[in-house]
Order: C-alpha cells, then structure tokens, then sequence
C-alpha cells in the first residue's frame, strides 16, 4: 500500500523465507486526511492487520466503491486496486507469493481470487492472538519478530510439483515465455496446465504472464523517470507497439504510462 503522509517501515525477510514472502513492511499514517490510491495489479497476496482505522479496499469497482476491511487477505487481482485511507491507520503488510499464500493458507488461491476475506475467516483465533500481540506494543522491531515467530512453520500446504514447477519457470524466463513452450517443457497439455495452475493460484498462466510482463515494463519506467522512452521500453518488453503496452498499463494499472511513472 502506498498514499501520502506515510511512514513506511521495511523489514528484510529471513532466508527461510525465500520463495515464500516477497515482503512484510509496516505502514503508519497520522496526515489526518482521508485520500484514495491505487496500486496496480501485482503477484503477491497480502494479510493487513491493521492497529487503527481500517481501509476502504476495492478490487474491481473502482476509487468509488469497496468494502470496509481491517484485518484480510485480499487475493490476486489482474487489475488495479483502489485502497480509501481515512488518514489516522496504522497497520502491517506481509506480502505473500502465490506459492507462499498457498502453503501458508492451505486452499487453492481460486477460492479467494479477486476477493477480500476477513483473516480471522482463513487464519482462525491464531491471527486475532497475533493483533493483539501487536497492538500491545508500539515498537516496530518486537511486532516484526512477533509476524516471524507467528509464520514459521506454517508453510505446510505444498502446492502441486505442476504447478510449482510451471510458477518458477514463468518467473525465471520472464514474460517472453510462451504458454504453449511451459506445458511442452513440462510435458503436459496447455488445457491441463491452465486448469491446474488457475486452480492453485488463481489465475491463468496467461494472465500472469501479462502481469509479468507490465510489472517489468513498469519497472522499466520507473528507472528511467520522466525521461522514459516509452517506444523503447514496449519493444524491449515483447509488446507489439506502445499502443499496445498503454493500453496493458490501463487494463493491470488503471493509468497511463505517464500516469504510473509520476504516481
């Protein structure tokens, strides 16, 4: 989550993690001012356990919608999502892997897919015993070693080897890997390994292939700034023209090119 007037706290995720949690980050806002902001469509799964006011969370509506949340896992979406702020939260983030959210939850990613459902609904008593633990102290690095302590040995839902092999494959090659070529080099059909992995992780391969590839693009754009040549960065990201990359930039992030390089 991003927005104005934010203290953001970042902790270094342990070797054992690797491969399970991309991030857990704290967050701490007292501008007083409420505001909406959005974050583009990503492949990670949060848990936000929030110490104050909640958020107003939308996955699909728009900045005028959403629904009230305070404590949730919200799943993978493949568009933006509109996060409403009232300017007084305080709250922790840890950012899953699809292969991590579904080790650590124990169901198929499908089941939560561009859903928001309350942490206590998936996680049980142990997460509510978890708030409060938080919510007892106001020192950062006790509510970090409180989250680890918390998560390990919890990983214990092991995806499919199809589906763990297909994820690493796509992430090692990158977008230009074509879904045809992953089922041919895992020695399955394309129709069998979109139905598992959608199953698994919520999404199709192709969709997260196109995720991939506008987070690289995205990245890309950040680096070189307002200077960002954007025909350049199209071509070097396997899009047919830039025409074709703003119109991905609208659909996964909800802007322009432009638009998320000055967000």
């Amino acid at each position: 989550m991003t927005g104005s007037a934010l203290l953001i706290r970042n902790r270094s995720c342990p070797g054992w993690m690797g491969g399970l949690v991309a991030g857990i980050t704290g967050y701490s806002e007292r501008s007083g001012k409420a505001s909406v902001q959005s974050e583009p469509a990503s492949l990670v799964v949060p848990l936000i356990i929030s110490f104050r006011s909640g958020f107003t969370i939308s996955l699909s509506t728009g900045p005028d919608g959403g629904e009230e949340c305070t404590d949730f896992v919200a799943g993978l979406t493949s568009g933006p999502v509109w996060i409403g702020s009232t300017g007084d939260s305080e709250c922790i983030q840890i950012d899953f892997t699809p292969l991590g959210a579904r080790a650590f939850l124990g169901l198929p990613l499908s089941e939560i897919v561009t859903r928001l459902v309350p942490a206590d609904a998936l996680l049980g008593p142990q997460v509510r015993q978890l708030r409060d633990d938080l919510c007892a102290t106001d020192n950062w690095q006790v509510r970090f070693a409180l989250v680890e302590r918390y998560l390990h040995g919890r990983f214990t839902h092991a995806p499919s080897p199809l589906v763990a092999a297909a994820w690493r494959c796509m992430v090692r090659a990158g977008p230009c890997l074509r879904i045809e070529r992953l089922a041919a080099e895992l020695d399955v059909s394309r129709k069998h390994l979109s139905r598992q992995f959608r199953h698994e992780i919520g999404l199709r391969p192709k969709t997260v292939s196109r995720i991939l590839r506008f987070q690289r693009s995205l990245r890309m754009a950040h680096l070189a700034g307002k200077r960002a040549d954007l025909a350049d960065i199209a071509a070097a990201s396997g899009y047919a023209d830039q025409a074709h990359m703003t119109r991905e930039f609208q659909s996964l992030g909800g802007m322009s090119p432009r638009a998320l390089i000055c967000q």
